[in-house]
Order: C-alpha cells, then structure tokens, then sequence
C-alpha cells in the first residue's frame, strides 16, 4: 500500500473538504468515516469504499478488520500520525478513515416510517437514526434536513445511517399525500389541542413527522395530516428536543 506522510498531499486536500463541506459532500458522492467502529461497520453495509486510510499503531490494532476494509476498498494507504490530526473531526483521532460513495436507495418504504421536517442540528439527526435502528424502524424520509453525512450526525447515530435506508424528499407535502393511499399520516406538535400519541392506533402502516428544533412541523405538511399528536406533558417546558420527542414517537408506533 501507498504511504502518505505529507499534509499537503492532494488526496488528503481532498478528504479534508469532504469533511468539512457538505457542499464538496453532495457535488463528490461521497461522504468520510472517521474512528474504527464506523469505519468497520461498512464491512456489513451497502456502502462502497472508495478510498481507506490507517496509521501503522491503528493496523497493529485492528489488524483483521483494517485487512477486510482494506480488500473492499478501490485504494488503501498507510497514513502518518500527522496526516491523521489534518484529517480528524475529533480531539483523539483512532487514525482510522474511509471515504464511502453516497448510496442512491430505492428500497422499499417499510410500514412504519419517520418523517422528518427541517430538523437541522446533526446530534438531532444522528440520534434519530440510532434510535430508529435500535426500535426496529426502517425507513427514515428527510426533507431540507442538514446534511446526515456530516461527521457529527455519523457518529451520533453510531453507524445508523448506514444500515438504515435514508430517503431524501424535494417536497415533504407531495411525498406525504402520495402516500396517504397506504399510509395514515401524523404530524407531532406540541399543542395540548392536539391528539394524545397514547390514543392513537398504531397497528396499520403510518407516518410520523417530527417537526424543525424551532418552528416545529411547517403548516403545509400539517394540513397534509390526517391528524396532529402531541407527547403530554406535566411539566412547564412548553415542547422536548426534536430526538427526544422522535424517540417517544417511535416507541408508540411499535408499542
């Protein structure tokens, strides 16, 4: 393999700015994995890995799994200790990183899905994901959400977002209403108005929107609802974190 000492290296350049740039991210297809567990849970993923990096103290570590990613891999290169600091989004970089092609789905919509509606903090995002995985909920549509390939969202959803089947919506109105044929759609607000989550009837295939940090659910996806729900709450804080709220929502749908 390629050894890479040099910070000025073009490919490092280049890895750098699809870290930091969702812009560079989108205009590539490809997104950076930084830290051993997410890079080596693309080994059971659907994601290609263009490019793999690795110091010499982290193939040491992770001999087996570096040898696998390193064979799945179109390249692979031996980096310094210093290209690894250049490259790392953490305090303590593992020296490990992949560079994956951004993944196109058009899997199937699994009968419990969660919408989300301009939710634009990346640990928002990422615990969605990984709490979507962990209660079993397989389909996630995004519409005008940040970036789920930015480094903070991937490591919050610690690998969620590659094993689950993120779907991209241009147009979260038009995609629900195409989809109130097969599915009934609840939109989250929190409005005491609204229909208690505990009273609603889960076992037939559904949607829930959870809404943006500050302005929650826009009013074009609300009147595409079938109804409004909202968590209760006893206490003064008049709504909950967007994850927390998500995480509630979920557990009702498959209670």
């Amino acid at each position: 393999m390629e050894r890479i000492t040099s910070k000025s290296n073009q490919l490092v350049k280049d890895i750098k700015r699809l870290i930091t740039s969702s812009g560079e991210r989108a205009e590539k297809g490809l997104f950076v994995l930084e830290g051993a567990r997410l890079c080596f849970d693309v080994l059971n993923s659907a994601y290609s890995v263009k490019y793999f990096l690795i110091t010499d103290s982290a193939f040491e570590k992770y001999n087996k799994e570096a040898t696998e990613l390193i064979k799945l891999s179109e390249s692979s290169y031996y980096i310094s200790r210093e290209v690894s600091e250049k490259l790392s989004d953490t305090k303590s970089p593992q020296g490990v990183f992949a560079v994956c092609e951004i993944k196109k789905t058009n899997e199937k919509l699994s009968d419990k899905i969660i919408a989300l509606d301009n939710v634009q903090d990346p640990a928002n995002i990422g615990a969605i994901f990984r709490t979507a995985e962990a209660l079993g909920i397989k389909s996630i549509i995004t519409h005008n959400c940040c970036d789920i390939y930015n480094p903070k969202t991937l490591r919050a959803s610690m690998g969620g977002v590659l094993r689950l089947a993120p779907k991209e919506s241009d147009n979260l109105e038009k995609t629900l209403k195409a989809l109130k044929s097969e599915y009934k759609i609840y939109s989250t607000v929190p409005d005491e108005n609204a229909v208690r989550i505990t009273d609603i009837d889960f076992s037939t295939p559904c949607v829930c929107v959870i809404g943006n940090e500050a302005n929650g659910v826009s009013e074009e996806v609300k009147a595409a609802s079938d109804k409004l729900v909202t968590i209760p709450m006893l206490g003064k804080a008049e709504s909950l974190n967007a994850s927390v709220a998500a995480a509630l929502t979920m557990w009702e749908m498959l209670r």
